[in-house]
């Protein structure tokens, strides 16, 4: 085990585990031999421009697509291979905070955190739903909009209320996919600050799909940085850019950080 941004992390429990994943579409290669590990109570930042193959990496993680070839293990199952209530189930395990939040825009913050409790967990009584509802809003830091509507809300706040909702099934694996992404440096400071609380308190193992190298470098324990369908280099920030590589050296200087 190691202590790493104050957090354990376990190294001998992975709880994503890839290697040999190739994924094209037509004739676009977009993965071309991935390997990579996640390890138990983890933040890993995965980097990489537009159309480097992020995406496509953690939609395969949640069973959205599948590998052309590959073994994608994910909480010790081929997540490839499952269908139906097992793929349900293992979903249930996975938090996937969406880029674009994703709220249901007909609900309030209350039905909106209570629908994937109510639809996922049987035999709750109304108090049960109302304090896990508390619990994440509390968590987030929006215990006080919990009637409002998501356009009443800042990009800021539809984006912890996204994280909440995904917390409200207390997921083992967070994927954020670009938390960052359109929010002024305020704002995003916030949501890099709760993505490490959510570790900390939730002890969950995270994939963190950015281009945002601040974003990385302050919730990433790990950074992977993909170029054109395969990992450059796996490490800590500044094993990771501490690299003569022109790719990696080229998006550290485009993002540039003081």
């Amino acid at each position: 085990m190691e202590n790493s941004k104050q957090h354990i992390i376990n190294r001998e429990e992975k709880v994503i585990s890839i290697s040999g994943l190739y994924k094209s579409f037509d004739d676009l290669q977009v993965l071309k031999g991935i390997d990579f590990n996640l390890y138990k109570g983890e933040n890993v930042a995965v980097l990489g421009k537009s159309g480097s193959g992020k995406s496509v990496l953690i939609k395969i993680i949640v069973g959205l697509l599948k590998p052309d070839r590959g073994e994608v293990l994910v909480l010790g199952k081929h997540v490839d291979q499952l269908m139906g209530k097992e793929l349900d189930a293992m979903r249930i395990r996975i938090g996937f905070s969406f880029q674009n939040s994703a709220l249901y825009d007909s609900m309030n913050v209350y039905q909106n955190l209570a629908f994937p409790l109510t639809m996922n967990v049987k035999n709750l009584t109304k108090s049960d739903v109302d304090y896990a509802v508390n619990e994440v809003l509390d968590a987030v830091g929006l215990a006080n909009k919990i009637k409002q509507m998501p356009s009443d809300l800042s990009g800021g706040q539809r984006k912890r209320i996204g994280i909440a909702r995904t917390l409200i099934l207390k997921p083992e694996i967070m994927l954020y996919d670009e938390p960052t992404s359109g929010l002024d440096p305020i704002t995003s400071a916030e949501i890099i600050e709760l993505i490490n609380e959510v570790q900390q308190k939730y002890n969950t193992s995270s994939v963190i799909i950015t281009h945002d190298l601040t974003c990385a470098k302050s919730t990433g324990n790990r950074i992977a940085m993909l170029h054109k369908g395969k990992f450059l280099k796996v490490g800590t920030f500044d094993e990771v850019f501490a690299s003569d590589n022109e790719q990696m050296r080229g998006f550290f200087n485009y993002n540039f950080i003081q």
